[in-house]
């Protein structure tokens, strides 16, 4: 089949004025599906592949000549086949008011698109996020429904935080009564259910997911750092957990390469756990893929999310596109993307709501493996008093909405945190860092951390700081917020949207809790957890928004 190539003068369409030239690709002979670029390309460039159906639509074109404009690609590429329909325009080439959704030309597009014909799919729900968050709630959803879920991500599952932390399902550094007091403890009661239910079946936690209830210690030298430990074992207590403050003498029995001296102390959480991400991961997945068969669940990787599908007629959200797919949604979106939900929530919308703001910023941590490191054995999991002000260290909310102060961005901090993994590996740490969206390794962070698990460990003191042969380094980027608590509900003016992000690093321990709150959301259930706390209404986002 031949191909007319016409140039059309379309004034006004594209930012720049009246004199903006359109191409028109399309079949001899059809009226319907037509393709539009901004520069003629030579013929010996011109490639064309034509479906087997190639009276009906052409199934792609790939042009080697110079690339669309920015403005034009947002048009030529925008939502089902990468085409433009015909009545966009009139038998003068202007624009016409006529255009299907119209409010998608209210979301932006990214610069680099590649003309593929885009495969679409309905779902009941699609989550944004393939890490513990986004795969917990796809498991949730799938389990207390009948729901199907399309769970979609730019990279593939742990590829982010969840895969560079300790794997500490923890309550010791949280304070009972605060606002994620509650859901942290829900989210630790599930987990525990979880792994009872795994020996119930015969199988062993450890082996599936490298479950440990290890308990934890929380280490202090100081006489302030003392008084501060003896206070939340009594809150502990009053709340109900188990908790122990143990005096110098103490600490060592439980701990024999501990050296803190002797007027050091610690209080010890007998029913702290932590797991192996990657294996806890690995089982959920394969848990969602089960729905599979069924057409209930489907995974779309290595897949970036692009825009935002609305409705016309009530702006609710439809669903998303992807560089490779539109995926509807019909009953909700999550953005559950950690430390990128921020940018790509700001990616979605062309014109930010002034009182929709979404602050989650990465914050970079490294973490130092020592592979089968034999020089130590740790019975429980460590950290020190200094952890908890570590955490809580916040980024002035100025510096939030600027990058012009640098030396705030890049804030950090070293404390000591040490545990044995399920493969006997020496896990140190830990940085926190506001670089960007940096993974590069700082060479100089590592040597801090080791220096200061040095302090506490006499046996890391000769080693050389070149353990590069049996080291491995993790680097995440943690969601951060700047209240500290996470942002779990709808998103105001943007119905059918919800967010699940901010969880720093506590996005494992609060994992279960978080997924089981947005499907209580999503199905209408009442909650099981108080979600106030967790509202963006009211914290980053004015009333009226």
């Amino acid at each position: 089949m031949d191909v007319v190539l016409s140039q059309n003068l379309v004034p006004n369409l594209l930012k720049g004025g009246a004199q903006s030239k359109l191409y028109l690709l399309r079949p001899k002979g059809e009226i319907g599906k037509s393709t539009y670029i901004d520069h003629p390309p030579p013929p010996s460039q011109l490639d064309i592949s034509l479906s087997p159906q190639v009276s009906k639509r052409m199934a792609s074109i790939s042009l080697s000549s110079p690339k669309p404009s920015p403005e034009l690609r947002g048009l030529l590429f925008s939502p089902g086949p990468a085409v433009l329909p015909r009545s966009l325009f009139n038998s003068r080439g202007t624009r016409t008011r006529s255009f299907r959704k119209i409010r998608s030309l209210e979301v932006r597009r990214p610069r680099s698109v590649t003309p593929v014909s885009l495969q679409r799919s309905e779902h009941d729900v699609v989550v944004v996020g393939a890490g513990i968050i986004g795969l917990t709630i796809a498991r949730q959803l799938l389990l207390s429904s009948s729901l199907s879920v399309a769970v979609v991500d730019a990279g593939v599952p742990c590829s982010g935080a969840t895969g560079a932390g300790q794997g500490y399902i923890w309550l010791a550094n949280k304070t009972p009564g605060s606002d994620t007091w509650e859901l942290g403890m829900r989210s630790k009661q599930l987990w525990e259910e979880l792994a009872d239910s795994m020996k119930r079946q015969g199988m062993d936690p450890l082996d599936v997911m490298g479950w440990k209830k290890t308990g934890s210690l929380l280490i202090g030298k100081t006489s302030s750092e003392l008084a501060m430990l003896e206070l939340r074992v009594n809150l502990f207590n009053r709340a109900g957990l188990r908790a122990e403050y143990l005096s110098s003498s103490s600490l060592h029995s439980k701990e024999p390469a501990l050296e803190v001296g002797e007027e050091s102390g610690a209080a010890f959480f007998p029913e702290d756990c932590q797991l192996d991400a990657f294996q806890a991961v690995a089982f959920i997945e394969k848990g969602n893929k089960y729905f599979s068969p069924e057409g209930r669940y489907a995974e779309f990787y290595n897949n970036p999310a692009i825009r935002l599908l609305r409705s016309e007629r009530t702006g609710a959200v439809e669903g998303i596109q992807t560089s490779q797919n539109i995926l509807y949604g019909k009953k909700a979106v999550v953005v559950a993307a950690g430390a990128w939900s921020g940018s790509l929530m700001k990616s979605f919308i062309e014109k930010p709501n002034s009182g929709l703001n979404v602050p989650v910023k990465p914050r970079k941590g490294h973490l130092l493996v020592l592979e089968k490191f034999n020089k130590i054995h740790l019975n429980h999991g460590l950290m020190e008093v200094g952890y908890i002000d570590h955490q809580a260290a916040t980024l002035p909310y100025t510096s939030l909405a600027s990058e012009a102060d640098e030396d705030a961005q890049k804030l950090s901090s070293i404390s000591m945190t040490a545990t044995m993994d399920s493969r006997e590996n020496l896990v140190l740490g830990s940085s926190r860092q506001f670089t960007g969206f940096s993974t590069e390794v700082d060479e100089s962070i590592i040597k801090q951390i080791l220096n200061r698990a040095g302090e506490f460990f006499p046996a890391l003191r000769a080693l050389s700081c070149d353990v590069s042969q049996n080291r491995k380094i993790r680097i995440g980027l943690r969601p951060y917020m700047p209240d500290g608590k996470p942002v779990i509900g709808p998103v105001p003016s943007l119905p059918n949207l919800l967010l699940a992000t901010g969880h720093e690093g506590s996005g494992l321990l609060m994992a279960l809790g978080t997924a089981e709150m947005v499907t209580d959301m999503i199905l209408g259930n009442s909650d099981k957890v108080d979600c106030t706390p967790f509202s963006i209404q009211g914290r980053f986002c004015s009333e009226g928004s």
